[in-house]
C-alpha cells in the first residue's frame, strides 16, 4: 500500500452508551480512530426490494490495519456515515478494505 494513495481521511467510530443530565442511557458514536485512507470506488446502484427500489450509495475504502474494528463500526468520510458491510484484510495484517453503504 503507497502512502501517495491514502490522501483521504476517515474516522472509524464506535457505538457507546452514555447518561444523559436525566440518567436515561442513550447511544452515541465515539471516535476510534482516525486513518488515512483511498478511496477506490464509489457508485450508485439500485436494489430491488420488497418494498419496491431503492437506491445506495456504494464505496470502498483502503486504510492501514488497525486493529479491534468490526462491521459494527461506521466510517465517517467527507461528513458523510457509512454503514460498513464487509471489512477485507489485505495481506497479512498490512490494511483494510472496508466496503460500505452510506446512511440515507
Amino acid at each position: 500500500m503507497k502512502a501517495g494513495k491514502l490522501s483521504r481521511v476517515v474516522k472509524i467510530q464506535r457505538m457507546t452508551e452514555t447518561l444523559n443530565d436525566a440518567g436515561t442511557p442513550v447511544e452515541t458514536w465515539a471516535d476510534l480512530a482516525t486513518l488515512r485512507a483511498e478511496k477506490v470506488e464509489q457508485s450508485t446502484t439500485e436494489f430491488i426490494r420488497n418494498y419496491g427500489p431503492g437506491d445506495e450509495a456504494l464505496a470502498v475504502f483502503r486504510t492501514r490495519f488497525i486493529p479491534g474494528v468490526t462491521n459494527a463500526d461506521r466510517l465517517v468520510f467527507a461528513g458523510q456515515n457509512f454503514n460498513i458491510k464487509e471489512i477485507v484484510t489485505l495481506g497479512r495484517d498490512r490494511g483494510y478494505e472496508f466496503r460500505c453503504v452510506r446512511f440515507s
